[in-house]
């Protein structure tokens, strides 16, 4: 089950996916539907929904403060075609109260380490117009708005936008 760390102060750590981590991503996941715009589902998804999401991924990290789980992070791929290989889609997740501590940072570094030895130097990422927060923390690791779709979503009653943003290889010198 899914613990609060007993301290907020825990140094947080990059772990490889494990198999029995998948609960405590899910709750990670499911804590941002109920009233976050960073998760576009409105309501908690299931373990089999959750498993499918991750099926698509190409890399698959999570971010640990001591034993507990307090965030995720993976890549999956564009399109499922090899012209695409060296493009990938970001998605992560940290919880709440432990933005803004550099966590998100580190898990970010981490998964642009994983995605070199992988040949993606490429990235993607799709956001909620209402998550003000994720859209600043990408245009601060390199990331440009490339696209928008227009009430692609509803949530909460609102239609909101998706915002595409884009990481090409030669920001912040990752190639």
């Amino acid at each position: 089950m899914f613990k609060t760390p007993k301290t907020m102060n825990e140094k947080a750590t990059v772990h490889n996916f494990e198999k029995n981590d998948l609960d405590a991503m899910l709750a990670v996941f499911n804590s941002f539907t109920r009233d976050n715009p960073a998760a576009y589902s409105e309501s908690a998804l299931t373990r089999d929904q959750f498993k499918k999401l991750l099926a698509q991924a190409k890399v698959i990290l999570t971010l640990r403060a001591g034993e507990t789980i307090i965030g995720y992070g993976y890549i999956s791929s564009y399109k499922p075609l090899p012209n695409f290989d060296h493009t990938g889609v970001l998605s992560y997740f940290i919880l709440a109260e432990y933005t803004g501590r550099g966590y998100g940072s580190e898990l970010l570094h981490e998964l642009f380490k994983k995605g070199r030895e992988i040949g993606i130097s490429n990235y993607l990422a799709h956001i909620s117009s209402r998550n003000e927060q994720s859209l600043s923390f990408h245009k601060k690791h390199g990331f440009k708005e490339v696209g928008r779709f227009k009430d692609a979503a509803k949530k909460f009653g609102e239609l909101i936008d998706v915002v595409w943003m884009q990481r090409l290889p030669a920001a912040d010198g990752n190639k």
